[in-house]
């Protein structure tokens, strides 16, 4: 999709993307979601949350719904999508809670959703698109609603994402199958958009990807405890030179959150 579309409202704003697609392919980003951002969807009145560009097959809208709706139990879930012919194939998955739109960057429903979460739909479009999409979906979100954009690999065991209120980025994290993982800049390759490009020496990025890889090889004797052990034992050291924001039980999980000013591109 990209930002620079015309802006009528009987064209939506944006271009097709490729839609690969898994079931469970985001259920790191929904876990983070659901402990994150549950108690603000719990609160609203008509708690809507979007999945934009949920690509061919529907199933990250549906696993959404199920999922917000274990803590947000009137919880409702738009997927909107591009290409006319996904919203067409996903029409029969509908039901009480979960529809499906035409759309793009516009966003076009009449409630301002409180999560819009897109996963995976940036990676196509060049760096100096992001901060214009992210502004337009920050503009749609409701009073403290939150924009989750970022990419993670083709079954969701590596994953990184930038967390957006309306007045902007205010985190990065970092999540990942800790199996899968042999040192935590392996995480580069999942870098949403806006950081994908900045992982050279001088940007933030890279120094808190060489400083937590610094930091993973001296946790190595907690392998011997398991690998969640040594990673929240590496972000505890990392936390003591970056902003982290989150505790011991979002690290056994396989993340870490930095504040977003931190690793922010320079010059941004």
């Amino acid at each position: 999709m990209s930002a620079r579309a015309p802006r009528s409202p009987l064209r939506p704003v944006g271009t097709v993307t490729r839609g690969t697609t898994n079931p469970n392919r985001l259920r790191r980003m929904d876990r983070w979601i659901t402990a994150s951002h549950g108690a603000a969807l719990r609160g609203a009145d008509a708690p809507l949350a979007v999945d934009l560009g949920y690509g061919a097959a529907p199933w990250t809208a549906v696993e959404l719904l199920l999922r917000l709706r274990t803590v947000a139990p009137r919880a409702c879930v738009t997927g909107i999508e591009i290409d006319p012919e996904r919203v067409a194939a996903a029409k029969p998955y509908e039901r009480e809670g979960l529809t499906f739109r035409h759309g793009g960057f516009e966003v076009p429903l009449a409630a301002r959703p409180q999560l819009i979460r897109a996963a995976n739909v940036l990676r196509q479009y060049d760096e100096d698109q992001v901060a214009a999409v992210w502004e337009r979906l920050c503009g749609r979100l409701a009073p403290g609603g939150l924009l989750v954009e970022g990419t993670c690999d083709e079954i969701g065991r590596r994953h990184v994402w930038v967390a957006l209120g309306p007045e902007g980025p205010r985190t990065v994290t970092f999540a990942a199958r800790l199996a899968s993982l042999e040192r935590p800049s392996d995480l580069a390759e999942r870098l949403p958009k806006a950081l994908i490009h900045r992982n050279v020496p001088g940007e933030p990025v890279h120094a808190f990807l060489r400083d937590f890889d610094r930091a993973w090889a001296a946790a190595a004797p907690y392998a011997a405890y398991g690998a969640r052990q040594r990673w929240a034992r590496a972000v505890r050291d990392l936390a003591a030179d970056w902003p982290v924001v989150d505790r011991g039980a979002r690290w056994r999980q396989g993340e870490v959150t930095v504040r977003w000013g931190a690793l922010a591109p320079r010059g941004t």
